[in-house]
Parts: structure tokens; sequence; C-alpha cells
């Protein structure tokens, strides 16, 4: 069952008409001009400028190092090579944590610096002033809840998230909290599949899973992970669709051999 023709361009109302209708949602990371022309392309629904921009573009164990500006360059660079998806940037950490100013301050530098369509951020009922604050202000937010990757230090690993009642039954009533702030989304990361089912059907809104079972009304993975360019990651919600930490070392080598055995350039390469 697809509806991709009719939608010529994701919207949050799109978004919110795939999960009356049943559709699920696609979302994939994305960090540059031409993968984002790809991924679009290939009909994605959203392109989430992910501040896992940090992990796999540079190199740091954490998403915490990554600023503003960096994000901002990031989604420039996505959304010059987008044409129907929606772009979702997320706040990076310490761009809207400490007060709700400095929140909506950020989210409008994200807005009219890139051109994106909505902004993510990570945490429940202590960021809820700052949901509100952006939300009235006109900027579309989705929320960020489970595993929430800035407070890594705080949670001490990666593990799955509110297995325990106390932190699951918490996890559903922030969920609900974001809903009534405003926001038009949420991602739940790394939470059991049955949780992840009861919080996606006790929204309107739609849910994003990674790592949180089929029943979300639609999934994110990170590009990197997904293509199979980033190897050392294996977690247990991951399909890799392809091998480029492969094919990609494979090809280079060719075209190493090539030019050190003078067969690159030929003639018909020439002029």
């Amino acid at each position: 069952m697809s509806y991709l023709k009719e939608f010529k361009k994701i919207t949050t109302q799109s978004l919110q008409i795939m999960k009356k209708q049943g559709e699920k949602i696609s979302m994939l990371t994305c960090y540059d001009f031409s993968m984002a022309k790809l991924l679009d392309q290939s009909g994605v629904d959203v392109l989430l400028v992910g501040d896992s921009a940090s992990n796999v573009m540079a190199g740091h164990e954490t998403t915490l190092p990554i600023t503003l500006e960096q994000m901002i360059y990031h989604a420039q660079c996505v959304v010059r090579g987008t044409e129907r998806a929606l772009v979702l940037v997320d706040l990076p950490f310490g761009s809207y944590q400490s007060n709700s100013e400095i929140a909506l301050s950020s989210a409008i530098r994200i807005m009219k610096e890139t051109g994106a369509h909505a902004i993510k951020l990570e945490g429940g009922q202590e960021v809820l002033d700052s949901i509100k604050k952006i939300v009235k202000a006109g900027i579309p937010v989705m929320g960020h809840l489970g595993l929430t990757p800035q407070s890594i230090y705080q949670f001490g690993s990666y593990g799955v998230r509110a297995k325990e009642e106390e932190e699951a039954n918490l996890l559903v009533e922030e969920a609900k909290m974001l809903e009534e702030a405003g926001c038009f989304g949420v991602v739940l990361e790394k939470i059991p599949a049955d949780l992840a089912k009861k919080v996606s059907e006790s929204l309107h809104i739609p849910s994003i899973g990674i790592g949180a079972g089929k029943h979300c009304d639609g999934q994110v993975l990170v590009m990197h992970d997904m293509l199979g360019i980033n190897t050392e990651f294996k977690p247990r919600f991951l399909r890799r669709y392809l091998n480029l930490g492969e094919l990609i070392p494979q090809a280079v080598k060719n075209y190493v051999a090539d030019v050190k055995n003078q067969d690159f350039p030929n003639e018909a390469e020439s002029y």
C-alpha cells in the first residue's frame, strides 16, 4: 500500500495524514547535498539532519561536541539537495537545555539560516517550556524520548530504556505532555516494542521508532549504518541494506591499481 503520489511535498500535515491512513513514515539521517538528492529521489519521507553527524561525519565518540553552527551548515547542504522530503534538524546539546529563550533563539537560527522545515529536541517535562515557546513562534517541533543520546553520560550506557514499570509509566506520561505542548511527532528510541505500541496508540501525533519495534508510525535509521558505511556499529535493531564498507574500499583499490599500472586514463578517457 503506497500513497507516495499523493504527497508531492511532505509536510507535518502529511505525516499526520499518513498516521491516520496507516501508512508508515520513512526517515533517514542525512548531512550533505549529494546524499540528500539521492535519498530524496528515492522517496524517503523525512530527512533528519541529526546530531549523529558528530559521530559519523566528525568522528566524535558522542553527539555532544557538535555545535549549532555545524548543524546549521549540514542542514543548509541537505535543504539544497531536497525537493520532496521534510527536512528535520536536531537542536544540538547546549543549544536549548539552559532556558527557553536560548532554545527559541537556536530554533529560529536554524529555520532562518537553513530553510529547514522543523526542529527536533530531546527530553520530556524538563523541556516543555522550550517546546511551547518554540511552537508558539510558529516552528514545528518533534520530540524525542527513551534513549536520548545527549544524556548518555547521565544514563551511563546505550542500553534499552524504560524496561522498568516506573520509567515506562513516566515515558507514557511525557509522550502525552509533548503532544499537548504542541509537538507534531515524537521519536521513540530503544524502548520495549510493547511500550512503543502503547505510546503510539495513545497519541494523535506520529511516533517514529528506532529500536522500538514495528508498531510505531514510522522508522528512522542513521544513513551510515543502514548503508553499511559504519561497520563497527551493530545494534540489534539495525538492518543493513548495503555494505558500502566493503564496496567502497574495493572500488578505491581498483582505481589505485589502474593508476599504478597506467591503465587509467586510457585513450578513450583522454582529450
